[in-house]
């Protein structure tokens, strides 16, 4: 399944500190599998899956309020890369399609649909939101302006189109994969043809009642 960010870098490096980032790495990678199969698990399942043992893992992550904090913020972090990326790219509309496609391919908004309420985000995530919500804003008004994205579409559709890849997951992990492409596909189509959209566009803070705490 696509990770939501690299290992760290451990390349020059002392010892000590790339078997930190080394564990820190394996940490992270091992909660978001386990936490999305089950958000309720114990911090112990995350360690026995990285490999770890659990005085390494709360060196680092004191609680698993804090392990599923910054799993999230990873997530918003990457999402935040893929979008600066797209708007380097000189078309709006292929900016916009390629930024998509690789989110989808990174499965960030699994994240967001299965942690949310799950833990209290604290304001050290504020700037990377609020980049993140102005960053989309750009993406979409600069597709806009290709003449390619229909008129109606409005930042917050993009989450939509977002979590409905992220909902579509079968066992094997390559052809959910697979599928998500084709999902997207399809969903990218409808966002160049004709015809009005049915309802309102979502609000921008209409999906933030799920980030508080359960």
């Amino acid at each position: 399944m696509p990770r939501t960010s690299d290992a760290p870098a451990q390349k020059g490096l002392p010892g000590r500190k790339a078997q930190a980032a080394r564990n820190d790495g394996l940490i992270l990678e091992a909660a978001r599998v386990v936490f999305l199969a089950d958000a309720t698990a114990p911090i112990s399942a995350v360690a026995e899956r990285a490999g770890v043992g659990i005085s390494a893992l709360y060196r680092r992550y004191p609680s698993k309020e804090v392990l599923l904090r910054t799993l999230c913020h990873d997530g918003l972090r990457r999402y935040n890369k893929e979008a600066e990326a797209a708007l380097e790219d000189s078309d709006g509309w292929r900016g916009l399609v390629g930024f998509l496609e690789r989110v989808v391919d990174a499965d960030v908004h699994s994240l967001a649909v299965h942690l949310a309420g799950t833990f209290t985000p604290d304001e050290s995530i504020l700037p990377d939101v609020l980049r993140s919500g102005e960053a989309t804003e750009e993406l979409v008004r600069r597709a806009h302006a290709t003449g390619q994205l229909r008129d109606d579409v409005t930042p917050q559709d993009l989450g939509l189109i977002l979590e409905s890849c992220a909902a579509v997951a079968v066992p094997d992990p390559e052809r959910t994969v697979q599928l998500r492409r084709r999902v997207l596909a399809m969903l990218v189509a409808g966002l160049s043809s004709d015809g009005e959209l049915p309802g309102p566009p979502p609000a921008p803070d209409e999906f933030s009642w799920r980030w508080a705490r359960r």
